[in-house]
Formats: C-alpha cells, structure tokens, sequence
C-alpha cells in the first residue's frame, strides 16, 4: 500500500516543514504526496502505530496489516518521515475513542507555530449512540469501540482480556453501514452462538449494500429489517435484552430514502447479552475550544476549494472534513488537500 506513489525516491529537500495531524488514510496519503515534492512532513497521530482506522478500525479481511505498515514503513525509512505515535494533539479537553493508547498531549497552537503548513486529518472518533433507556448498561458498545478493540488485540497492542467476551453469547448490532456490518461478522468470528443485525429500513436502503448484507445472512447472522431499538433492558447491570419496534417506511426524508415511521404496539423484546450501536460517528477536529477555524453544525471542518481552513497556512481532508466515508474518498481528499498545500508552499494561491 504505497502512499508515495508518485515518486520511488526522495527528492531534494524544499527547506519547508509540514505537520499531518492523523495518521489515516487522507493523513498518510497526503503525507506521501507532500515528501515526494521535497517537503520535510512530521506526523501526529494518537495511536501507537499509523494507520488510523485502516489498521485500528477496518477488518483485516478487506485491508490486511501488512500493506498498511510496509507503506508507512516506506514513508518512514525511504522518506525520512518522522511519526509521532502515542501523541494528540489538541486544544482544550475532551475524550474521544481510540485515546486509550496517548502517551502524551501536545497542544495545537504550538504545532502551528513550529511549521510553515498544517493538514488536519483526524478523521471520526466520536459515536452516535441512541437517546434510548438502558444504553448505560454493561455490554452495550459502540461499534467503533467495539472494532478498535478487536483490531488493537489482533495487532498486539491491547489484551485479549479487553475484548468483549462475546464467545457463545448472543450480539445485536444497531445498524446496516459498513461498519455495522464489519461489527456483525467479528463477532461471528469471535464465536457468538446468534448475530442480530437490526436496521430501520429495509435491505434495499441498507448503506452497506444488498450484497454485503445477504453474505452475512448466509454466514447466520439475523436480518432484522424495519425495527428500531425501543430500549435495552437489563438485570444486575448487565443487558439481557433488547425490545425492538417493528416500522413502515413513509415519504421521503432529506438523504431521499423513505422515512422510518414506526408502529404503534409492534414491540418485540430479544434476549441478548450485546449491543452494539453502529449509527454514526461525529468528526473530531483537535480542538474543543475556538481556535479561529469554522466548523459546520455536524462538527465537520469547513475549507474553501483549496482544503484550507478559515486559518491561513491550516488544511483539513478527509473525514473531518466530510464526515464519515469510505478509505478510497478519504484518500483522494488527501492527496487533493496535499497537492494545494504544496502550491501554497511555493507560493501560489
């Protein structure tokens, strides 16, 4: 997985440095465009390897281990990039998923001043969990937690201790994303006796697709279409179940799916000992305080045609830029985001 692509050998060094905050897909990409145009790049990520959600987030099966750490690798030793892993940067306090591993804070006015152009790559660390009874209960995840802490095992860097015991118990996953899906299907190769897979629409509205959707029904997993979670229900703590109301699709909503509507009466409960949410997740720029760069009403940082920020010399790609979407489109918003900084470096517009 080669993110400095267009060049196979460093080029003569500009004299300009460049901080990446987020070692994702757009950070890394961007990352390997801005070296292989003589660019001095350091790069910020709160995770203990780079990556982002490409090692930390998204099964092995679609992209494997291997490709994403010999393409940082490159960066690092043919590139001369410099990785600063374990640290976040930020401005203000606040907690987001994926923190467990930060060794140290450095704050985000100060990289700003150390570097002659800033990119923010720091993609969705935050999760949307339903406004519903019961979500406080041990046992009930977000999907992002849920897969960070399946990935984290399986590349050594957290406990198996720390994953959710799902072996022979029984999983209900909120959701018919991608990530819903990904949730679904660790959990079968984790073990879990039943998978519910639990969505508001019906098969043909799922964002993962028809196709990824009828591959797990063929691998077991339940497809419950037209049900929303009501509340999660529990004992001593602990989910025991979920009661679910059955819905009828009406008009149109603003996305142009047919909303949702649901029936008065059609509650059904469902013993399970998981939930997981897997509804969304909200951009998480490196400041929780005004810092002078606009957000829009969904948290996502707002850029002109150039990538840059309401800050001269700040850049934003990916997706805390555009909110959650897939590694291809984070890494074309990247590079697009790589090649205006650039410009701007020498001096163009």
């Amino acid at each position: 997985m080669r993110f400095a692509f267009l060049c196979r050998d460093r080029p003569s060094p500009t004299g300009r440095k460049v901080a990446v905050i987020g070692a994702g897909p757009a950070g890394l990409s961007a990352t390997g465009y801005l070296v292989c145009q003589g660019h001095e790049v350091h790069v910020y990520d709160k995770l203990p390897e780079p990556g982002g959600l490409m090692l930390f987030g998204i099964p092995e099966f679609r992209i494997p281990i291997y490709r994403v750490r010999e393409g940082y690798e490159e960066l690092r030793e043919v590139f001369g990039v410099t990785f600063h892993t374990g640290t976040k940067v930020t401005f203000g306090e606040r907690k987001d998923e994926g923190d467990e591993f930060v060794k140290e804070t450095v704050d985000f006015n100060e990289i700003r001043e150390q570097f002659d152009a800033v990119l923010i790559a720091t993609g969705t660390w935050r999760s949307w969990i339903a406004s519903i009874e019961g979500t406080d209960l041990e046992g009930v995840y977000p999907a992002l937690e849920y897969l960070f802490r399946i990935k984290s095992a399986k590349l050594g860097h957290m406990s198996w201790n720390s994953i959710p015991p799902v072996q022979g118990k029984h999983v209900m996953v909120i959701g018919a994303g991608h990530t819903a899906v990904d949730a679904a299907l660790e959990s079968v190769l984790l073990g879990a006796e039943k998978v519910y897979l639990s969505y508001r629409r019906t098969i043909h509205e799922a964002p993962a697709g028809a196709y990824e959707i009828n591959l797990l029904k063929q691998k077991g997993v339940r497809w419950l279409e037209l049900t929303v979670p009501a509340r999660i229900i529990g004992e001593n703590g602990k989910v025991v179940a979920v009661e679910l109301q059955r819905c009828k699709l009406g008009e149109p909503d603003e996305s142009g799916r047919r909303r949702p509507i649901p029936i008065e009466g059609s509650n059904f409960q469902i013993d399970v000992d998981y939930v997981i949410f897997a509804i969304g997740q909200t951009p998480t720029p490196p400041f929780s305080e005004d810092v002078g760069i606009a957000t829009d009403r969904k948290g996502r940082i707002v850029v002109d045609m150039r990538h840059m920020t309401s800050v001269e010399g700040v850049f934003a790609a990916g997706d805390v830029v555009t909110g959650p979407s897939k590694v291809g489109k984070a890494v074309l918003d990247g590079l697009n985001a790589a090649e205006s900084m650039h410009i701007w470096l020498e001096g163009g517009e």
